[in-house]
């Protein structure tokens, strides 16, 4: 028996993201998992081997990348490989409604003292969106900055609903 489902119209990745197989050479490597090495910080690390600055600015936006920024960015586009073809199913009856929470880590960076803001975006149980960024100033209180991620929170939740 063939359950019935919502249909919503299929994105692909690369329609919101270079493709690295044909622009970075990534047809050969290997998928991982998850986004990013799990409890890696980037900093600006000043101390790390420069890498071509013009390579790394295709990929991402940054004004001094180092070894360890680079790494990042292959391992996203690496897990961004081995996650191309997956995509979220909702069941006819489930619940779609948007659910979303924000958090901040206030003075996080090492190198700024600048707190982070970061949050999700829930469809029915499945995650449709999600945020990590740095704050553009540094934030007095932690209330604050919990302000100021939950301002990034609802207009992503607006932009959402547009």
């Amino acid at each position: 028996m063939q359950m019935e489902l919502n249909e919503f119209e299929r994105l692909e990745v690369w329609e919101l993201v270079p493709h690295p197989d044909k622009q970075y050479g990534f047809d050969s490597c290997d998928p991982v998992d998850t986004p990013m090495v799990e409890k890696s910080k980037l900093d600006e690390d000043k101390k790390g081997k420069a890498v071509d600055p013009s390579h790394y600015r295709d990929m991402i936006r940054c004004a001094s990348p180092t070894d360890k920024h680079l790494h990042a960015v292959k391992w996203i586009f690496r897990y961004l490989k081995g996650t191309v073809n997956r995509g979220l199913w909702y069941l006819k009856d489930s619940s779609i409604a948007l659910t979303s929470f924000a958090d901040a880590d206030h003075a996080g960076c090492q190198d700024t003292r600048r707190s982070t803001s970061g949050s999700m975006q829930f469809l029915g149980d499945r995650l449709v969106s999600w945020s990590s960024k740095r704050q553009k100033s540094a934030a007095i209180s932690s209330t604050e900055a919990e302000y100021i991620a939950m301002s990034g929170c609802c207009a992503q939740i607006l932009w959402m609903r547009s």
